[in-house]
C-alpha cells in the first residue's frame, strides 16, 4: 500500500498593510495658490454657465460650480484664519506700547518749599530791662522806679504779677551775687542801685550841735 505524502497546508497569511504615508501639509503660501486657483476655475465655470452652453451643461455645470466656488471660498478663509508662524500680528505693538504706557506712573510734582518765616523778636526779660534803664540813670533808682520806666519806655511789660517790683528786687540781687563786679548793677544802699561805673558821693553826716 503506497502512502502518499500530504502536504501539509500552510496558513494563508495576509500581506502586511503598508503604512500609509503622511499627508503633506501645504504651505500656507501653496494652499493661498491653490484657493486661488479653484477659486479662479469656479469663476471661470459660472462665467461659461452665463454666456451659454449646451443644455445639458446647464443643467450639471450649475451644481459643479456651485459646490466649486464654495469649496473655494471656505479654503481662503482657512488658510488666513491660520498664518504662518513666521507672521507676527499686526496690532502686537502697539498693544504692547500701549501696555507699557499705561504701566509707567507719571511723576511726582515737585514740592515748592514754603518760606521760612521771620523769627519774632525775642522779648526782653524784665532783669535786661532795668538794666538798660540803670545803665543811664543819673541817680540810684529803686525796684519800682525801674519798673515804673521801663513801661513808660516800652522795653517791657508786666504778664500781670501782683508784685513786679519784688521780683526784680530778687533778680538784682541774685545777679549781683552771681557776678560780682562784673554785675551790671551795684547796690548803693538799701533797696537802692546804680550802674556799676556810676559814682557814689559819700553822705556827710549832719551833726545837731558842738559836744559841750
Amino acid at each position: 500500500m503506497s502512502t502518499k505524502s500530504k502536504s501539509a497546508k500552510k496558513p494563508a497569511t495576509k500581506p502586511a498593510a503598508k503604512a500609509s504615508p503622511k499627508p503633506i501639509k501645504p504651505s500656507a503660501s501653496a494652499a493661498r495658490a491653490d484657493g486661488a486657483a479653484k477659486l479662479d476655475q469656479a469663476r471661470k465655470a459660472a462665467l461659461a454657465e452665463i454666456q451659454g452652453g449646451s443644455a445639458k451643461s446647464e443643467l450639471k455645470q450649475p451644481k459643479a460650480a456651485a459646490k466649486a466656488a464654495t469649496r473655494a471660498a471656505a479654503e481662503p478663509a482657512t488658510i488666513a484664519a491660520t498664518p504662518a508662524a513666521n507672521d507676527a500680528p499686526a496690532t502686537e505693538a502697539p498693544a504692547t506700547a500701549d501696555a507699557a504706557a499705561a504701566n509707567q506712573r507719571p511723576a511726582k510734582a515737585k514740592r515748592v518749599p514754603k518760606p521760612k518765616a521771620e523769627p519774632k523778636p525775642k522779648r526782653m526779660s524784665a532783669l535786661d530791662a532795668a538794666a538798660t534803664v540803670i545803665a543811664t540813670a543819673t541817680g540810684p533808682m529803686r525796684a519800682s522806679e525801674l519798673i515804673a520806666k521801663m513801661q513808660a519806655d516800652g522795653l517791657w511789660t508786666s504778664p500781670g504779677g501782683k508784685t513786679p517790683e519784688a521780683t526784680l528786687y530778687a533778680a538784682i540781687i541774685r545777679e549781683i551775687a552771681a557776678k560780682g563786679d562784673a554785675a551790671r548793677f551795684k547796690k548803693a544802699d538799701r533797696g537802692l542801685f546804680v550802674a556799676p561805673t556810676a559814682t557814689l558821693t559819700p553822705i556827710t553826716p549832719i551833726t545837731t550841735g558842738e559836744a559841750a
